[in-house]
């Protein structure tokens, strides 16, 4: 059965994807496929990538392909992060953190850094010497973004941070980590705060252990605690304290396009795979794709899939043009991650027993498909935000 992605994939034609943009994604593809695909066993078993591989990525151009050149970025756009998330979920290698790194957390830093900051953090991003994570998630504040209990307090020239975080995307390769804290917990969500942690160069900052989830494994997940760890009050990312929330809320759209450019991918790359085995697999003397339930169901699939396609083409297109608005980006996450979860559902029916058995691609698919209705907000939340607009 075919699992090479090249043999049944290419990125789809978009008005966002041009000649440049196809070009990172067809080069994006033969790197993971030469040099991540071969090793991603290892790292699932392992439960976390290598750094090398990260150097590699850097080095391959697949690091902040959307930061300026002057910061050692690639100078694109969200298209091109979207040709290189693509291109991993396509080769199937879904656990290698690169887009957080790229299109979450080096957007904090050139949004809201100081030029001081872009300039001692983004080079160093690029090359993979600095992976990035964003600490917002809490034991007890999840969705709630305004329930974070982390707290920095001013002490002189620097902020002493106390908390804890969990779910951290990153946490255990992570070295430079945006944390959502409290500078002023009497003011609710105007007292929020975001400032980086170079854990390297910090006391009182500990690593939990590598969470233990159903499918993304080879993703590092963790828990983090700072105990009065002191950082520069330089490393508070905005002009002044208090723009924490703002600035959470100015970024989740592109976070949950994100998500949303996971699913439609790891769609279609689960359409190829299914209509693939299918056309081998016999049943009763025939192929499974001979059967006319299977038929009408890869019809349904098709279309549906096809329908998310048009749908995120048309979200890209606005978000690199600036008119993505928040609703819509909370539409795109919540649709295409529970059309990502059935579709992947159906096709491992279409397997039969065989999509049960781990050596089945499908099989890590359906695990690692599951976590995206609930990280980036829940699904039941992007209702709520979609409601509020009516």
């Amino acid at each position: 059965m075919a699992t090479n992605p090249a043999e049944v994939l290419a990125l789809p034609k978009a008005s966002w994807a041009d000649e440049e943009v196809c070009m990172l994604y067809d080069m994006a593809t033969r790197f993971l496929a030469d040099e991540i695909a071969p090793r991603y066993e290892e790292f699932e078993k392992a439960e976390i990538f290598d750094r090398g591989s990260w150097r590699k990525a850097g080095e391959a151009g697949l690091l902040c392909a959307s930061m300026p050149e002057e910061y050692g970025g690639s100078g694109g756009t969200f298209a091109h992060e979207s040709a290189i998330i693509e291109a991993i979920s396509h080769v199937g290698v879904d656990g290698f953190g690169i887009a957080l790194h790229n299109s979450i957390v080096a957007p904090y830093i050139l949004h809201y850094g100081s030029e001081e900051q872009k300039r001692k953090w983004l080079p160093r991003m690029a090359t993979g010497e600095l992976i990035g994570a964003i600490a917002m998630t809490e034991p007890g504040a999840g969705s709630d973004l305004q329930g974070v209990k982390t707290r920095a307090e001013k002490d002189g020239n620097q902020y002493r941070i106390n908390g804890s975080k969990t779910f951290i995307t990153n946490g255990q390769l992570a070295n430079l980590i945006v944390v959502v804290t409290k500078t002023d917990p009497a003011m609710g969500a105007k007292g929020t705060s975001l400032i980086v942690v170079e854990t390297d160069e910090v006391d009182g900052f500990e690593r939990g252990r590598n969470l233990d989830k159903i499918g993304l494994k080879s993703n590092d997940t963790s828990e983090l605690f700072f105990n009065d760890v002191r950082v520069p009050t330089s490393n508070l990312l905005g002009t002044e304290e208090g723009q924490g929330f703002v600035q959470l809320m100015q970024q989740l759209p592109q976070e949950r396009l994100q998500i949303g450019t996971t699913a439609i991918s790891m769609v279609e790359r689960a359409l190829a795979l299914t209509i693939d085995y299918v056309k081998e697999r016999k049943a009763f003397g025939k192929a499974i794709l001979d059967f006319q339930n299977t038929q009408f169901k890869l019809a349904e699939l098709k279309t549906e899939a096809t329908i998310g396609r048009v749908f995120y083409n048309d979200c890209v297109a606005r978000h690199v043009n600036g008119g993505l608005d928040p609703v819509t980006a909370s539409m795109a996450k919540y649709w295409l991650s529970d059309l990502q979860g059935k579709i992947v559902d159906e096709c491992l029916q279409l397997h039969g027993g065989y999509g049960y058995m781990n050596e089945y691609p499908i099989a890590r698919m359906y695990r690692d498909a599951r976590v995206q209705r609930i990280y980036g907000g829940t699904n039941e939340i992007m209702k709520l935000l979609i409601a509020r607009s009516l």
